[in-house]
């Protein structure tokens, strides 16, 4: 297979055609930057929410780092193809910027679709669906068919699979309409399986693109156009997705360990001995004897014991993390340039780190992911957070219940500015965000006339459940906070 991509990095987008390629990619990073999802982010949990202490990492300083190392990458894989093939020879001689840029872009927006209070958002979101959305549906129907109720099946799985990466992909789409290149589109599209899908045998040639919703029901059709587009085949990855997850992952090796040090939850020794401890038992379990972690370890942690003691623990991280970026950058360049072809298409089963589970940088970054597992994710002060952000969240769900639960009549009179018996749901439903609710509304203008009056209902309540995910995920740690002690009197 001929690897040029020209056929990939596209200006192709669903309105208001650029020509050029440089110039189509500047607009997108714009339109993302100087969007409201975006600037959310800096109000959003990383690991510790509601955290007043601007040092401690949020979404969005998390994503500017992802942003600079997946471009260390970029240009590192680009300068590798250019010093032995040339650049030519996969049509890239004049798509380098593009080539870095959609790279940095899909790092700024790889985290946009995530809800407040981090990844145990989405497991309260899951189980709030589960517990309330099926007795909803039962309602929605007259005396449904066998095919109304495997329809209505596929989208309770849908609303019961609340995904961040999914959730990025209607940002772009419906709630912020970015209207970016299709080539920008799909390479924050992370994980190919949709939400109403189920998961993937262990042994199917995609298991790990698949292993997770990439994208809504709701998004079903804009996905395929995106795919049809810019050829990419069902199930597969766009190339330059894998260097955006190889940055992500890189970017979360130190960070929690140093947000926990700002937070009081360790010491600067704590840590020297925690990762010195963590990389004996890894090579316990790999029954191997690997020294590249604990001797990186080792040597910033006796550098940085000469500094004054207030500057310790920063030139530590510093000298560590330095080195350990550079290291794994080179890593994962030199695994993608190795397995170029197949990542081209798409079907590298696998992300660039976790390629090698036997290479001593893979086994390095689990050692981080085993400290964070067990040391932090798990603190008592952590849990305490995530139990917080449970109640928070599925109060609101609850607060905002009555929306769910009215005839569709009554929502279009809503809309219309009429009077309905519902005076909670007609209060609630004003308070939802306005892009939200033209969102649902557009949703429900495109509705097929072949479909049945069922399906027709079933749909309805599906985006209208849409629209209730969407209004509690765009929102902030503090405003769900908010929200949540304005609102708790309506709690029944």
């Amino acid at each position: 297979m001929k690897i040029d991509y020209i056929k990939k990095i596209t200006t192709d987008r669903k309105f208001y055609q650029i020509d050029d390629i440089d110039s189509s990619v500047e607009s997108d990073r714009g339109r993302v930057i100087s969007s409201a999802a975006f600037r959310r982010l800096q109000n959003r949990t990383q690991v510790f929410s509601l955290e007043l202490n601007s040092a401690v990492r949020s979404r969005l300083t998390h994503s500017l780092e992802v942003q600079q190392t997946a471009r260390y990458i970029a240009k590192t894989i680009l300068k590798d193809f250019s010093n032995n093939e040339g650049l030519e020879a996969f049509g890239l001689e004049k798509l380098e910027n593009a080539f870095t840029s959609m790279v940095e872009i899909s790092s700024l927006m790889h985290d946009i679709g995530n809800p407040p209070f981090g990844h145990f958002a989405e497991v309260t979101f899951d189980a709030w669906m589960e517990n309330n959305i099926p007795a909803l549906f039962s309602q929605t129907n007259d005396n449904p068919t066998k095919k109304d109720e495997e329809f209505n099946e596929i989208l309770m799985k849908d609303l019961c699979n609340f995904d961040g990466n999914a959730q990025a992909i209607r940002i772009i789409e419906k709630l912020q309409r970015y209207n970016l290149s299709y080539s920008q589109v799909a390479s924050v599209l992370k994980y190919t399986r949709g939400a109403y899908e189920e998961t993937p045998d262990p042994d199917d040639n995609l298991s790990y693109l698949r292993k997770k919703p990439g994208f809504f029901y709701s998004e079903k059709e804009f996905v395929e156009d995106v795919g049809k587009t810019i050829g990419m085949k069902k199930g597969t990855r766009f190339p330059l997705t894998y260097i955006m997850e190889a940055a992500d992952d890189i970017s979360y090796l130190t960070a929690d360990l140093e947000d926990a040090v700002d937070k009081g939850i360790f010491t600067f020794d704590e840590v020297y001995e925690i990762i010195i401890q963590e990389c004996q038992l890894v090579n316990e379990t790999h029954k191997v004897n690997y020294t590249y972690l604990s001797d990186l370890t080792t040597k910033a942690y006796e550098g940085s014991k000469k500094e004054e003691k207030a500057y310790q623990f920063n030139l530590f991280l510093t000298l560590l993390r330095a080195k350990l970026i550079t290291d794994l950058v080179s890593y994962v360049s030199k695994v993608f340039i190795q397995h170029h072809e197949q990542i081209f298409r798409g079907e590298f089963n696998c992300s660039l780190l976790e390629y090698d589970t036997k290479s001593k940088y893979f086994l390095a970054s689990e050692v981080f992911r085993n400290i964070a597992i067990k040391n932090i994710y798990t603190h008592k002060s952590v849990e305490t957070l995530q139990l917080q952000a449970y109640q928070i969240l599925s109060g609101l769900f609850d607060v905002y219940k009555p929306i769910l639960e009215i005839k569709h009549s009554e929502i279009k009179d809503i809309l219309a500015g009429k009077s309905v018996t519902n005076i909670i749901a007609s209060t609630l439903f004003k308070r939802l965000s306005t892009k939200h609710v033209v969102a649902y509304q557009e949703s429900i203008k495109k509705f097929d006339e072949s479909l049945t009056s069922n399906e027709k209902a079933s749909l309805e309540l599906y985006y209208r459940a849409r629209l209730l995910i969407d209004y509690i995920s765009g929102m902030t740690d503090d405003y769900a906070l908010h929200e949540y002690h304005s609102l708790l009197a309506l709690k029944i």
